[in-house]
């Protein structure tokens, strides 16, 4: 019988194992005594037990977590004897190197580990690869035909090898991402937002405009007559000199010709009066 703390241990367990099931295997506990859990093994596709269904059992005693459970496989694997304890570090073969930290799920993924290494132990057996792979295929037929594996796995008695509920998705996708050869990565192209509506910025000397040719033209012809007058500013007919030098001669030139028409003026009137 279950110890108070094995209970709730294993309770808890069995409530992370859903939660958080560890690739390639799934375990439940018997609904009759929570000492004892129903395992299943998927065979990893990388390996020579790819396609399989290897189920088998863990014993807990009573005085679990601190002290390790017994751990059989009962389908046949070409691995492990079938029905026989398998010693390896996580066993109760090994009491002096348990970790009372360990859980279900350490227990199983070590033993996925241990059952794909080539490290012969009690409970071992030896063969090919071949022999593996035949194994595999012939799996999910000889539990079907196990009373006690239909009764701990209703849901996987299908005519199919159903899958765990982690198949290795996420582990497979994160190693194949780190050995894998690295893809450069794209440059980032920086986006300069451009504002809708530009401030008027006064022309400098170094943003000024060039001028056209019509203004180069205009501008020479101007320098070379100095009585050249512009158009007035709204375009009529008035005309107004261009630069001071052409005002002054322009002030100039009408007070002499006013002065001489003045003086043939007077000229005229002496001329009649003699």
């Amino acid at each position: 019988m279950a110890s108070k703390a094995a209970h709730k241990r294993l309770n808890k367990e069995y409530v992370a194992m859903q939660r958080e099931p560890p690739p390639f295997v799934w375990a439940v506990p018997d609904e009759k005594n929570i000492l004892t859990w129903n395992y299943i093994i998927r065979g990893p596709p990388d390996s020579p037990f790819a396609g399989g269904e290897y189920h088998g059992v863990l014993l807990f005693p009573p005085e679990y977590p601190f002290k390790p459970p017994g751990i059989k496989m009962l389908t046949p694997s070409g691995r492990f004897q079938p029905d026989k304890k398998i010693c390896f570090s996580m066993s109760d073969f090994h009491p002096g190197t348990w970790n009372p930290a360990w859980s279900v799920a350490t227990i199983l993924t070590g033993l996925l580990s241990f059952m794909l290494s080539e490290e012969m132990t009690t409970g071992s057996v030896t063969t090919s690869d071949v022999d593996k792979r035949a194994y595999a295929a012939r799996s999910h037929a000889w539990n079907l035909e196990q009373k006690r594996f239909k009764e701990a796995f209703p849901d996987f008695c299908t005519p199919i090898a159903r899958d765990v509920p982690n198949m290795g998705e996420k582990e497979r996708g994160a190693a194949s991402a780190s050995t894998g050869p690295t893809s450069p990565q794209p440059r980032k192209q920086s986006v300069v937002a451009t504002p809708l509506l530009q401030p008027r910025i006064p022309p400098t000397a170094s943003t000024a405009v060039p001028p056209t040719s019509d203004a180069l033209t205009r501008a020479s012809t101007t320098s070379s007559s100095p009585n050249t007058v512009a158009t007035g500013p709204n375009g009529d007919n008035g005309r107004v000199p261009i630069g001071w030098s052409a005002g002054w001669r322009q002030v100039l030139w009408e007070k002499w010709r006013w002065g001489v028409v003045l003086a043939l003026a007077l000229i005229v009137s002496r001329l009649s009066s003699a």
